[in-house]
C-alpha cells in the first residue's frame, strides 16, 4: 500500500489535540531559499539532515504514526517524541512534540509548519503551541530561529556544523 500524499491531498488525525488549557504559544517566520517540496520532505522524512542526530531517527510521514529521535549532539542530544496529526503535501505539517527538561518538560505540545511559496523560495511559518509555562515557550522561541537557519543552510547544500548531509 502506497501512503504517499498527492499535492493538495490532506490527511488529519482522528485524535484531536486540546492545548487550550496551556495557552503559551510562539510563532516564527523565515523566508527560506528552498521550495516547499524540499522543506516538506525535510520535516517529514529527513529530520536527520538538519535537526536529528544521524542514525537516531525513527520517522514515517503518516498521520498518527509515532516518531522518535535524539536531536544533534551539539544541541544537547535530547530525546524527542511525537506523531504527525495533519499532513498536506508541500503545504502544511502539524505534529505533536514532546521533550524532557529543558524542552517541553514532558508536556505534549503542537507544532504547525505552514509552507507558503514565495518567488523562488518559501515563507515558512512555524507556530509552536501548548506549552505548560512561559519559560518553556520562551526557550523554544529563542531556539527555533537557529533551527530554521540550519535547515535553510542544509537544503542550500552548505556545510552545517555538527550535522551531516
Amino acid at each position: 500500500m502506497d501512503n504517499t500524499l498527492a499535492l493538495g491531498e490532506s490527511v488529519k488525525s482522528k485524535i484531536g489535540e486540546n492545548t487550550s488549557s496551556r495557552p503559551y504559544s510562539m510563532t516564527v517566520e523565515r523566508r527560506m531559499k528552498a521550495n516547499a517540496a524540499a522543506l516538506y520532505e525535510a520535516w517529514t522524512k529527513r529530520f536527520d539532515r538538519w535537526f536529528a542526530e544521524p542514525g537516531q531517527l525513527i520517522m514515517t510521514p503518516e498521520v498518527d504514526k509515532p516518531f522518535f529521535f535524539y536531536n544533534r549532539k551539539d544541541w544537547g542530544s535530547h530525546a524527542h517524541y511525537g506523531r504527525f496529526i495533519r499532513l498536506e503535501k508541500d503545504r502544511l505539517i502539524e505534529m505533536t512534540w514532546v521533550t524532557p527538561k529543558p524542552g517541553t518538560e514532558g508536556t505534549e505540545t503542537l507544532i504547525r509548519v505552514e509552507l507558503i511559496p514565495e518567488g523562488e523560495g518559501t515563507l515558512l511559518r512555524l507556530t509552536h503551541s501548548g506549552f505548560a509555562d512561559e519559560k518553556s515557550c520562551k526557550g523554544h522561541e529563542e531556539n527555533w530561529p537557529e533551527g530554521l537557519e540550519v535547515l535553510d543552510e542544509a537544503l542550500a547544500g552548505k556545510a552545517v556544523a555538527g550535522a551531516t548531509k
